[in-house]
Formats: structure tokens, sequence, C-alpha cells
């Protein structure tokens, strides 16, 4: 068998491609500072890895992801959720040097992402970089009633032969179709005992940037997903529950990446804002350091000195006197019910 996608492109689907254009078009177009896009991509890694990780059940904080990828200890984790989570790194580092590479995708290459995603965790029950050799189920996470019973292992090796064959060849679906059509298509066939899941969300984002989408690397679909759990998994069901029509599927996938896209590009606007507003800051006389702390009151919106402290880097007494420097040139303003008012913050003035 050949396998053909069945999908509409309704309204829903052309509006949603429509502004992942628009985002994209402004994130080639956009002078972002390298510093601010490196510091971006960063910070979408640590929010891929870990929604991604806990959409299926690990108990990570942000916070601890955000240490544990920095290569902090985090005392209590539990060392599985902390395996799971550098695991996306690692595998993510995989799909990095394969694109470099110019590479096509291959079934090697995903079962090796399979593998870096669940190597060394849970006992390796997940059979790293295998498929599986028996029957595996979807269950219902609170009722444990079975939701969706995928093809017989025997049938895995094909499905996923003709799965490659058809993300090689020149089918013509726009490309953030095909990385729909892709992560569906994975978690059908769940070619693996554990970690279906992770597999194909990193899949659809290899699709993305191996077809130009890449968006500077500043997106996170997962985070999309996790804020939506029950919308994420009623849109994959429903594919089943219409003979197989991905049309429900796609709209909720276009939908989501949109809403990202949209995410990033408004923090992008933001950034740009800042920038023209702090070089003007700077021919005022205004020097590098009192700059920083503007810079830094312009992206939080507002902040206390302890804020300011614990993101800066700078004594109490010298963000002190650079706050009050911004104050009496008109560039910030201090906000307080009274002269001890503990929760006393700054705020640009724009």
């Amino acid at each position: 068998m050949i396998f053909s996608p069945k999908f509409t492109i309704t309204n829903a689907i052309a509006a949603g491609l429509t502004k992942i254009e628009r985002a994209r078009g402004f994130l080639d177009a956009a002078k972002l500072s390298e510093d601010w896009i490196a510091e971006m991509q960063n910070r979408a890694l640590v929010l891929e890895a870990h929604h991604t990780t806990h959409i299926e059940g690990t108990h990570l904080t942000l916070e601890e992801s955000e240490k544990l990828l920095a290569g902090k200890k985090v005392s209590g984790a539990d060392p599985d959720d902390t395996r799971e989570l550098l695991n996306y790194r690692s595998a993510f580092d995989l799909v990095t040097e394969y694109l470099d590479s110019g590479e096509m995708i291959t079934e090697a290459l995903l079962r090796e992402i399979h593998k870096r995603l669940v190597e060394g965790v849970r006992g390796n029950t997940a059979s790293p970089g295998e498929y599986r050799k028996g029957q595996n189920y979807v269950a219902n996470s609170v009722t444990k009633k079975i939701i969706y019973t995928p093809p017989p292992a025997a049938e895995v090796p094909s499905l996923m032969a003709e799965l490659v064959s058809w993300l090689r060849a020149e089918h013509g679906v726009n490309p953030v179709l095909e990385a729909g059509i892709a992560q569906f298509q994975l978690v059908h066939i769940h070619p693996f005992n554990d970690g279906n899941g992770r597999t194909s969300r990193l899949l659809s984002t290899l699709c993305l940037y191996r077809k130009g989408y890449d968006f500077k690397r500043l997106f996170t679909i997962s985070e999309f997903y996790d804020r939506d759990r029950t919308g994420f998994y009623k849109a994959i069901q429903g594919v089943r529950e219409h003979g197989m029509d991905l049309t429900g599927w796609l709209e909720y996938f276009t939908d989501g990446l949109a809403t990202q896209m949209r995410e990033v590009q408004e923090r992008g606007e933001k950034v740009i804002r800042r920038d023209v507003i702090v070089a003007k800051a700077r021919k005022s006389g205004l020097r590098d350091r009192p700059l920083a702390v503007f810079a830094f009151l312009l992206d939080q919106g507002k902040g206390t000195i302890a804020e300011c402290e614990k993101a800066l880097k700078q004594p109490r007494r010298t963000l002190q006197r650079d706050l009050k420097l911004l104050v009496e040139k008109g560039l910030a303003k201090e906000v307080a019910s009274g002269p001890t008012d503990p929760t006393k913050h700054y705020e640009p003035v724009l």
C-alpha cells in the first residue's frame, strides 16, 4: 500500500497557514539582535523539552527543567524525569546535526531519535531505537480505559516505510501540513513501546525545519499542546472517528503553530520597539549599566530592586543609583503606596 493522507483545506486551515506565513515573513525581515535570538532559541529549547516530556507524565516544574538543562542539580527531582528531559536535548542535537548534513529522512534516523529520547529511562522498557515486537495500546490516563489499539506489530515496518517514503516524495503538500500529517501518522502507527508522542512531535519539528520553516528555531509547539491536553487528544482521536480524515487534526495543528508563532512575533516586535527606545536613551548620554537596567524594565514591564538585582547581577546600591538616575531623566517612574512599601517597583516611561 502507498500512504495517501486524506484531508480538505478548510477556511480554518487556510487562515492558520496565512498567519504562519505572516509570522515567517516578519522573522525573515526583522532586524533582531543575534544575542536576543540566541537567548530566545535557548528559551524555546527549554520550553519544548519541558512541555513535550510533561505531556508524557514528568513532574518537573518549568523552573526545575531550566536549571537541569543549564547543568545544575535539582534536589528531589525524579531521576527518570531528569533523564527524559536531558534526553530531549540529545535528540534535538541529533536533528540539528541531520539538518546541517542535508540528508533525507530515513527510518534509521527516526529510530535513532527515539533511542536518544528514551535511552536509560524507566529500565529501558521502551526498547530504545527498536520497533515494537508486540501489541500496545493507548489508554485514558485517568480511567485507564483503552481508547485506541494501534496496528499489529507485524505491520509496523511496512507502515513506517510508507510514511518515510511519503516524506521523501514530491507530494506537493504544504510543508506545515506535511509536518502535521507526519506527527499524526507516527502516533497512529505507534511503532515503539513507549516514547511515540515525543518522537512524533520532534518529527514534526524536523519536517518544518528541513523545508525552511524553522522560524529561527524560536517556537515551541508542545507548549500549546500541554496547555490544552483535552483539545490535543480530542483532535488526534477525531481523525479515527472520522474515517481517517485528517482535516480536524490539521485545523488544530495549524491553529497551534499559528498561535505559537504569533506569540514569537509579538515578542520580536516588542524587542524591536525596546531597541529603538534604548537607542534614544543612549543618545541622551545614558551609559551601559543604567541602559541595561532600563532595557530590563522595558522587557518586563516593571521591576523591583530585588528583581533587577537577580537578573542583572549588580549590587543593590549600584542599582538604586541607576534607578534614581532613570527616574531623574524621566525614563522610569517609582510606583509605591508609601516610602516603606515592600512592593515598591519601577516602571519604564514610554
